[in-house]
């Protein structure tokens, strides 16, 4: 497996102007403050935008964020208008202020759109499922900060920095009770006993947009998710695995640790699904 590339230099618009500059004092800098979103374009429209914008509220209203969703819808789908098929990363910190933790009285957030061309994942991760490394960081719990995206992003850098060998294509999450919680960048779902479970992101983790997406279709197509805690035990034990993100849909998992899964029937119906909102 190569590692992905991006074709093409991205652009930038902030607060709605071209630009690539944000004060030194914006929080987001300074402490982390704010939420990011990252959606892929097809054919000139913003994918699962409807989902984005959702959990972007959720985790405006975790963190007493101000943002207004209305121009958010309306920036988003002028740039995935101009982009036609790239990725959009949109990121709102609560904006420049003085020293020290306090939200200011008055709050200015800065908005940063980032245009950019695909990653060139290799389709063999698709067709022919990926392997994951099994990361030593752990999750911490904070379940005031469980299941939104904000900036913090620590705890994935430090994973992803633990291989560089290409055949990973991704690395498998624990929490601080070593359970299987996600991977660095991506949900994860499990066949156990003729079901598909996904692991509770209650105390830590990242809600991602195609999980949701994924439990909604999935259970119309008569296979609703479990959603509760996972021991490490169960994914060794479980038929079928898979990881997804909104970016590249559903990548079947084959081995993790010298632990080998075929991919079945049921990560392929997963996998169409998704391409229906990513193609």
């Amino acid at each position: 497996m190569s590692a992905p590339r991006m074709a093409a230099l991205p652009r930038f618009l902030v607060n709605g102007l071209p630009g690539d500059r944000v004060s030194v004092t914006d929080r987001g800098l300074a402490y982390g403050d704010g939420l990011f979103e990252t959606i892929r374009v097809e054919q000139g429209r913003a994918g699962l935008l409807e989902q984005h914008l959702r959990r972007l509220a959720l985790g405006a209203s975790a963190l007493a964020l101000p943002v207004d969703l209305a121009q958010l819808r309306n920036e988003l789908e002028a740039a995935a208008a101009e982009l036609q098929r790239g990725l959009l990363k949109l990121t709102i910190t609560r904006g420049p202020a003085g020293r020290g933790y306090a939200i200011p009285a008055q709050v200015e957030p800065t908005r940063i759109l980032q245009l950019s061309s695909l990653p060139d994942y290799p389709a063999a991760n698709a067709a022919e499922g990926v392997r994951l490394f099994p990361c030593a960081t752990r999750l911490g719990h904070q379940p005031l900060l469980a299941g939104i995206k904000h900036l913090n992003r620590l705890e994935q850098v430090l994973a992803r920095s633990e291989w560089q060998d290409p055949s990973y294509a991704e690395g498998l999450l624990l929490d601080i009770h070593d359970r299987p919680i996600e991977c660095t960048m991506s949900n994860l779902f499990l066949r156990l006993d003729e079901r598909w479970v996904t692991p509770s992101l209650t105390l830590c983790g990242v809600r991602g947009v195609m999980r949701d997406y994924l439990m909604d279709r999935l259970a119309a197509e008569g296979e609703p998710v479990i959603e509760r805690p996972v021991s490490s035990d169960e994914l060794l034990m479980s038929a079928e695995v898979f990881c997804c993100n909104s970016v590249y849909g559903v990548w079947p998992v084959v081995e993790l640790a010298g632990h080998r899964w075929s991919i079945g029937v049921h990560t392929r119906q997963a996998q169409r699904l998704a391409e229906q909102v990513i193609s």
